[in-house]
């Protein structure tokens, strides 16, 4: 299947479920905790998604976007701890943060992958280059 948004990445996907769970986890922390952890865990979880989007506009070099996929392990990462926090603090249970560090987990793996295999993408008005046969030169 061709890729022809950002929309079609399956990292962008899980992190935008991951996402939503982490927006509606965090309603349920206590209040002494929604300027402090909760904002933290929002801005993270936010910065997953859209630092994906905004790189895969940038996609036509290489080496940016995957500065911004670097950007976007970071985040995840940041979750993961966010999510351990999370848990032994006892602000939800393990079984919810587990599954949540778990999908953090998958999505930085998926990232790394794709920070390794993406390459430069051709601007779609360019035509390869001719091909000299050896008898021309």
């Amino acid at each position: 299947m061709a890729i022809t948004s950002y929309r079609d990445l399956e990292v962008y996907q899980r992190s935008m479920k991951a996402m939503v769970a982490v927006h509606k986890l965090v309603l349920t922390f206590p209040d002494y905790e929604r300027f402090a952890h909760t904002d933290q865990m929002r801005r993270a979880s936010k910065s997953v998604p859209t630092n994906i989007a905004e790189g895969y506009g940038r996609r036509r070099s290489a080496k940016e976007f995957k500065h911004y996929l670097t950007m976007v392990l970071g985040s995840a990462n940041e979750m993961i701890v966010h999510l351990e926090v999370t848990r032994e603090l006892g602000y939800a249970g393990p079984d919810i943060c587990n599954s949540l560090i778990e999908d953090y987990t998958v999505i930085c793996k998926m990232l790394y992958r794709l920070i390794e295999n993406w390459h430069t993408i051709p601007p779609a008005s360019s035509k390869p280059p001719v091909r000299q046969h050896d008898s021309d030169i």
